[in-house]
């Protein structure tokens, strides 16, 4: 297996497929005993642990708008580990923040010079593929659409029809037919699929997705496809890429929340600290009784409204996290762990005590509060970012602030330019060297994050 064998996977939309295609082709590839490296375009936790438990590999990221060209070049050369890169896009293939398609798919096709697997979900539809398929093509005909995989399709007859008219038109080979399934869908929630840390079953999910491989998927194309891509250039490549100045000469040790509950973090944000000289200690809110000795804590996203009851019953750990808090420890929290740090989630009427740093009550919605990337600008004091800095992010959370009290020592730092924050177009909650915030950071494109929670720690550790 050439080793920059690589291929994205797109759709021309959102809610196409891709991520049942592309999960079933890792699956596929392993099992054929492929090594495959997984990675997610586009600001995404849920799908990215689903295609890392398929490859039994981290997924990492790469989105034009979290992160420079060059690291994203950087990040694909350093973890692009052998084997076969599979890369999920997100949305449609040319979708992305503008007319122009900046930060789409496309682009990052174009970046790593990658060829395309397209997914159409050709429901009621025939000889239009055909056409979808041509105009994705034509409209940037850089980006190299190399074969289809044609989905929800009813009938043998309807599949002959849409391949046909495809190959005939396009001049691409389709190289899987997935049907109409009527059963071992991936369950979903309000954010998409629901994390595998939650199903009961998440190895035999990833089983039906390489049975749906073997029996629809012409894998020995998909392979060809992938070798077939142009030899890139590599990336130097440092130990960091983030160019620190130097690995922590104390071996700080940071915590982190790891459970059903808090499950977001991007593999490139601990690398970064590890990087650094930290040592990460996982921590369970859900189990654990108090805090272990660490010098900093980083809690991520997640769903802790899933969970609600159980943190609420685990009044000791809540407990040891405030007082944490109150005596000085660095913590930076983002969303979940943001809610977390309030005074309670509201669920059916119902409030359930969370650890109490902060005077915010949070409630939960049904639609969407904050969905899609953000930006922040730093304008006043906080323990982690000098003012003047700007964040690039994304918010994805249906809870929202239904209570905002006033507390001695408590501010907000953060001005959001995109995106809505936690209250009135303010972000980045504050009190003595704690920061929460709905805005998510990744690492590779906010450098300072990482450099400042060690030095943080560092402090602390004395």
């Amino acid at each position: 297996m050439r080793s920059q064998a690589r291929i994205i996977i797109a759709g021309l939309r959102g809610g196409s497929g891709k991520t049942t295609v592309t999960l079933a082709a890792i699956a596929g590839l392993r099992a054929q005993g492929v090594r495959v490296s997984p990675f997610k375009k586009g600001p995404d936790y849920i799908d990215a642990g689903w295609l890392s438990l398929a490859a039994g590999a981290p997924c990492y990221t790469l989105d034009p708008f979290l992160m420079t060209s060059d690291a994203i070049r950087q990040s694909f050369s350093r973890h692009h580990s052998g084997g076969i890169a599979v890369i999920e896009g997100n949305r449609g293939l040319h979708d992305g923040k503008d007319v122009l398609g900046s930060c789409s798919t496309a682009e990052i096709a174009k970046l790593l010079q990658c060829p395309v697997i397209l997914v159409v979900d050709c429901t009621k539809m025939t000889r239009t593929a055909a056409a979808l398929v041509l105009g994705c093509m034509k409209l940037d005909d850089s980006v190299q659409i190399k074969g289809v995989v044609i989905n929800q399709v009813s009938s043998e007859r309807h599949a002959s029809v849409v391949r046909e008219s495809i190959e005939t038109y396009c001049g691409v080979p389709v190289v899987g037919i997935v049907p109409r399934l009527r059963s071992g869908r991936m369950p979903e929630r309000h954010m998409g699929l629901i994390p595998y840390q939650e199903r009961e079953d998440p190895v035999q999910a990833v089983a039906q997705a390489e049975a749906l491989a073997r029996t629809h998927l012409d894998l020995p194309r998909i392979i060809a496809i992938a070798q077939a891509a142009p030899v890139r250039q590599q990336e130097a490549q440092s130990t960091n890429l983030q160019a620190a100045t130097g690995k922590s000469s104390r071996g700080v040790r940071i915590g982190v929340l790891r459970d059903a509950a808090f499950q977001f973090y991007y593999p490139e944000n601990i690398e970064s600290l590890e990087d650094r000289g930290a040592v990460m200690v996982p921590v369970d809110a859900l189990q654990a009784k108090e805090l272990p000795e660490i010098d900093a804590l980083y809690i991520g996203g997640g769903f802790p409204e899933t969970n609600a009851i159980r943190l609420s019953e685990n009044g000791s750990f809540r407990a040891s996290v405030k007082a944490a808090a109150d005596r000085g420890m660095p913590i930076y929290a983002e969303c979940g762990g943001l809610m977390f740090l309030g005074e309670a989630i509201v669920l059916d009427g119902t409030a359930y005590p969370m650890a109490g740093v902060f005077p915010l009550t949070f409630s939960m919605h049904k639609r969407p509060r904050a969905h899609g990337y953000s930006v922040a600008l730093v304008d006043r004091p906080n323990p982690f970012y000098p003012v003047g800095t700007r964040l690039q992010g994304h918010e994805f959370h249906y809870s929202a602030v239904s209570s905002a009290g006033a507390a001695d020592g408590v501010s907000y730092a953060f001005a959001m330019e995109r995106g809505e924050g936690i209250v009135e177009g303010r972000d980045g909650i504050c009190y003595n060297n704690v920061l929460a915030t709905y805005t998510h950071t990744h690492a590779l494109g906010t450098p300072l994050w990482a450099e400042s929670l060690i030095r943080k720690a560092e402090e602390y550790h004395g």
